[in-house]
């Protein structure tokens, strides 16, 4: 029998979040059939500890569309995501929280602009937010930094509510805590249709947020790492050796420089100086040449390892699947 497969695939990540789900199912299956959308909803089960596999279970039993991946402990959301991208079959991928602060109601919007007005990737922006100011703030600082660094004018970087082309979504790896990178990753990978749309935030209706101010410090070295990573990873030579060389060069022309000084003052000025190893500027050489020389041979082991490590992601233990 052939199965028939879903105009749109919707990846939730969910860690102890047994009380919302109901209520999100219910809402999503609402708009699908409001719209006539072939869909499936994917959720996985991130180490939950508050019966959420046990809800999810009873949910898939009443509505086949609804699916479930339940990892063996807590992952991450990254992992969670990248999992749920290679099990969806939707030609839109679309991704939100469990928590109820992503609305379903903006599924139809964001599918319209992959579709009809052919983004790649479409992120939402939660303009009006309902988080303290000790969120906000620090969101409003790590959105900037991103912007500048990623030359992608997206407000909302962390917003869990995307839609993506699943060309994407198949075609990018989402490790560590780089979910914040997608746009990112997705731009570096030649996706550069990136879209977004102002969504609703709404405020949290049950249980309390699972990720703290560190996440913000977190984010700042993820982005540097994946930064590093994306731009050097085929090409660590590129990286390593111009350093290397630029501060070889440095030491090298130092200690020429104190040489000349030394031949000319003894040579032609029959001046007696103080000997070459007896100034600071000489170990300040020493230690750029020995650096120079490190950084070099650092470059070619990055050339001659295989820095993409291919079962970086197939680690993830998992327990139990539903309808997958």
């Amino acid at each position: 029998m052939t199965i028939e497969k879903p105009t749109i695939s919707v990846v939730i990540p969910a860690k102890d979040e047994a009380e919302s789900l109901p209520e999100l199912c219910d809402w999503i299956a609402r708009v699908m059939d409001e719209n006539q959308f072939t869909y499936e909803v994917i959720i996985i089960d991130d180490g939950s500890r508050d019966g959420t596999w046990e809800v999810l279970t009873d949910i898939a039993g009443r509505n086949p569309s609804v699916k479930g991946i339940q990892f063996n402990r807590n992952y991450g959301k990254s992992a969670a995501l990248h999992v749920g991208f290679k099990a969806s079959r939707g030609g839109v991928v679309i991704t939100m929280d469990a928590d109820l602060q992503d609305s379903p109601d903006e599924i139809p919007g964001l599918y319209q602009m992959i579709r009809e007005e052919k983004f790649d990737l479409v992120s939402g922006w939660k303009k009006e937010r309902y988080d303290p100011p000790g969120k906000t703030i620090p969101t409003k600082l790590f959105n900037g930094v991103t912007r500048r660094i990623s030359g992608i004018r997206l407000h909302d970087f962390n917003c869990g509510l995307k839609a993506y082309n699943s060309r994407v979504v198949k075609s990018i790896e989402v490790y560590g805590e780089m979910h914040r990178y997608i746009p990112l990753i997705a731009k570096w990978n030649g996706f550069t249709r990136i879209g977004e749309k102002v969504v609703q935030h709404r405020p949290r209706k049950y249980g309390y947020t699972k990720f703290g101010l560190e996440r913000f410090v977190y984010g700042f070295l993820d982005l540097l790492s994946i930064t590093f990573v994306t731009r050097f990873r085929k090409r660590p030579m590129h990286f390593f050796g111009t350093m290397g060389t630029f501060c070889f060069l440095f030491g090298f022309l130092i200690t020429l420089a104190l040489i000349a000084n030394k031949a000319y003052h003894n040579l032609y000025l029959q001046k007696t100086v103080r000997s070459i190893t007896d100034q600071p500027l000489f170990f300040l050489a020493l230690v750029a040449v020995i650096v120079g020389v490190q950084l070099f041979l650092a470059g070619f082991l990055g050339e001659m390892v295989t820095t993409s490590n291919p079962t970086k992601n197939n680690e993830y233990l998992i327990s139990e699947k539903i309808g997958l």
